[in-house]
């Protein structure tokens, strides 16, 4: 009786730790290399103001946002149907649908005021839980969705999809995901999504800076300059229109973090042992009367 009550044990132990690293959409290589893919054309969206050679035709055109703002959809596309090939179940998607659904509801409580926006704790612990994959598909829902509730649809949303899907990601790449735990994952993912807030915002900067700002001040691009003037200009920017929002939308992902975090952890925890994502469907036959 010993014995069997601990082999069953030893089974359930082993079963809880197998849930406990399961991940509602694992990378496989394919996903593997299409995030890489539209990564890299993601950042060249970003980008191409400094990354363009000044005698290229890119540097002088303003075609450019809009050339990526049309990509980017189709590419994102891409990535989300190759990671749902990958591992999006009926339980995944249904987890996928709720958590996007509260993440565009918290969006619409702080748009507007000083760049306070609640709905990043939520997307960084949730790619913290459930991985890298399932927090890409996420953010990229999550701000798709929040967008169409707040109508703000506009060439910047594939920028703004692609960058909350790198900041779920990233949460999902985190070290010590089966190990940290309690206070000192909580500082991680503070730390983290305060950088992250911060980010996003230069980013998205980078993104409308070209065309925006318009010519002719101090703080405007200006095509064909060399890179590192640029980037000159493109700091002052940055802290003269933007760094009022980014620090208060970081300061609330650290409260947030630390004030509900333990709590919003381990209810993504429960959900994902029982959902059970990487436990095979199996079938047998019924039993004979």
């Amino acid at each position: 009786m010993t014995g069997a009550n601990g082999a069953s044990g030893t089974g359930r132990a082993s079963g809880t730790s197998r849930a406990r690293r399961a991940r509602a959409i694992p990378i496989g290589p394919r996903a593997a290399v299409a995030l890489a893919l539209v990564s890299a054309v993601g950042v060249a969206g970003f980008g191409w103001p400094l990354l363009a050679d000044t005698a290229s035709g890119l540097a002088h055109s303003q075609d450019a946002p809009w050339l990526f703002a049309a990509m980017l959809p189709l590419l994102i596309a891409v990535v989300v149907a190759t990671i749902a090939d990958d591992g999006l179940d009926a339980k995944a998607v249904a987890m996928l649908g709720v958590l996007a659904a509260a993440g565009a509801a918290l969006r619409p409580l702080g748009a507007g005021t000083a760049g306070l926006e609640p709905m990043f704790f939520l997307v960084v612990l949730s790619g913290r839980v459930l991985g890298p994959g399932f927090g890409f598909v996420l953010g990229a829902v999550t701000m798709f969705a929040s967008a169409l509730l707040t109508g703000g649809v506009g060439p910047w949303l594939p920028f703004q999809m692609l960058s909350m899907g790198w900041v779920a990601l990233g949460a999902g790449l985190l070290p010590g995901r089966d190990r940290l735990r309690g206070r000192g994952e909580l500082a991680v993912l503070a730390a983290y999504g305060a950088v992250a807030a911060v980010l996003y915002g230069t980013v998205m900067n980078l993104q409308g800076w070209p065309y925006l700002q318009g010519v002719g001040t101090g703080i405007s691009f200006v095509p064909g300059d060399p890179p590192h003037e640029n980037l000159v200009r493109f700091l002052a920017y940055c802290l003269a229109t933007s760094l009022g929002w980014d620090l208060p939308r970081a300061a609330l992902t650290v409260v947030l973090t630390f004030a509900l975090g333990s709590t919003v952890l381990k209810a993504l925890r429960r959900a994902t042992r029982r959902a059970a994502f990487e436990t095979a469907v199996t079938f047998r036959a019924p039993d004979r009367p």
